[in-house]
């Protein structure tokens, strides 16, 4: 049995517009009920390429990497930002719920907004491992289906998450090897 996704009313009874009511919940444990994701993957080695991975994730580098649009007012992530990506026809709004900003961690997670074909949050954090030297993204989310197409194609949409999952990582990587050159 999957839950419903929010009503219009519900929706507009939550912070800030936002879709769910777990708002912060990628920064702990992950709510039930939800689809989790955890992905993590080393992309460099070192301080430099710690400070190349988080400006790329907080300057929507990694989104555009992955073949995202974006839209926005800011530069750079900052909590109470909203945001809008495209893909294709979808239009995916989300809202930056927290920012990381901490020595050796740092990223944000943005939850979704009314028009999101999906509800939950997701968490791009970059951390780096003083010891080992190296530089690891993470990327953590919970979700659900927030529309009927979504629901119905459910299968579909866990693999395009894993897809563009994937890219993201792929764009964090990209984005370090070319500060090497």
């Amino acid at each position: 049995q999957h839950p419903q996704p929010p009503t219009r009313a519900m929706m507009a009874s939550r912070p800030g517009g936002l879709t769910y009511l777990e708002v912060g919940a990628t920064s702990g444990v992950l709510p039930a009920g939800y689809h989790h994701v955890h992905e993590s993957a080393t992309v460099g080695s070192g301080r430099e390429d710690f400070e190349v991975a988080a400006r790329t994730v907080a300057n929507w580098g990694m989104h555009r990497g992955a073949g995202l649009a974006v839209r926005t007012a800011a530069l750079t992530a900052v909590a109470g930002q909203d945001a809008t990506f495209g893909l294709g026809p979808v239009t995916i709004p989300v809202r930056i719920v927290y920012v990381v900003d901490e020595p050796n961690r740092k990223g944000f997670a943005y939850g979704t907004r009314a028009g999101h074909p999906e509800c939950g949050e997701e968490l791009f954090v970059v951390q780096f491992d003083e010891a080992s030297q190296a530089v690891r993204i993470e990327i953590v989310a919970f979700s659900k289906p927030g529309t009927w197409w979504v629901r119905l194609g459910a299968p579909i949409g866990r693999r395009v998450q894993a897809f563009v999952t994937r890219r993201y990582i792929r764009a964090v990587r990209a984005s370090v090897a070319r500060s090497r050159v």
